[in-house]
């Protein structure tokens, strides 16, 4: 299939509508081809092991790993990051939550911490980094008596203040599910905005922080990112029908 030459600076959700899921791997093999042999291959196994854990996952109109695409593509164009064990992490972020089995594989009695044994499987495949970043971003066991959005949003705020480079795997998970929450259908679309607009000042807190290791630049794009999510969060749920 070809693509545009212009695909490297295509918006990710205009690429999403007109090129899919192949659109998208294309700008990330564009994205990565400015790292070393070495990387690239860390990088493509992680994309390869995504793939295969997703295969049958959906996110309302599209396959599920586009937004991870989405995510190791902004890590990479819009926030700059060549810290290879980061932009694994981004590719991986939900793999541990929401494929834990598959991940521990056998290794994993009725009686074992999947969790703990899957992010045991991604720290021999792609080191003990990697898994601890997932892990700080992997949602814990909610308590079922307790309000699920308080609890995602302490959970956010506790593991986040501990490790930087996840918040940076986190703004840009939460930039493409709130910046992007037009691009979602039906009842998920009002749902996702009230989950997620408390968390605007959580993250504009964090990514201001001096130990937020991105640049200057970087962060004013995102806090223009994160402005863009509230105009649209507000557009959403507080304007009239």
């Amino acid at each position: 299939m070809e693509f545009p030459a212009h695909l490297a600076t295509m918006p990710m959700h205009a690429i999403t509508e007109i090129h899919g899921e192949p659109g998208l791997l294309a700008r990330f093999r564009l994205e990565v081809a400015a790292f070393d042999d070495a990387a690239r291959d860390r990088l493509t196994e992680a994309l390869d092991l995504a793939a295969e854990l997703h295969r049958d996952d959906r996110r309302v109109r599209e396959p599920y790993l586009n937004h991870l695409l989405r995510v190791a593509i902004r890590l990479m164009h819009h926030y700059q990051v060549r810290d290879v064990d980061v932009i694994v992490a981004g590719l991986l972020h939900d793999a541990v939550e929401d494929h834990p089995v598959e991940l521990a594989g056998p290794t994993v009695d009725g009686d074992g911490d999947v969790t703990t044994a899957a992010l045991a499987t991604l720290a021999a495949r792609f080191g003990p980094r990697v898994a601890r970043l997932v892990a700080a971003v992997t949602n814990p066991e909610y308590d079922p008596g307790r309000d699920r959005d308080a609890q995602y949003r302490e959970h956010v705020a506790s593991s986040l203040d501990r490790e930087p480079w996840a918040r940076v795997i986190k703004v840009s998970d939460f930039t493409d599910n709130g910046v992007g929450v037009i691009h979602a259908v039906g009842p998920k679309v009002a749902r996702a905005a009230t989950k997620y607009r408390p968390l605007v000042p959580v993250f504009r807190e964090l990514v201001a922080r001096p130990d937020t290791p991105l640049s200057a630049p970087v962060k004013q794009h995102i806090f223009a990112q994160l402005d863009l999510a509230e105009e649209r969060f507000s557009a959403i749920l507080d304007l009239p029908n």
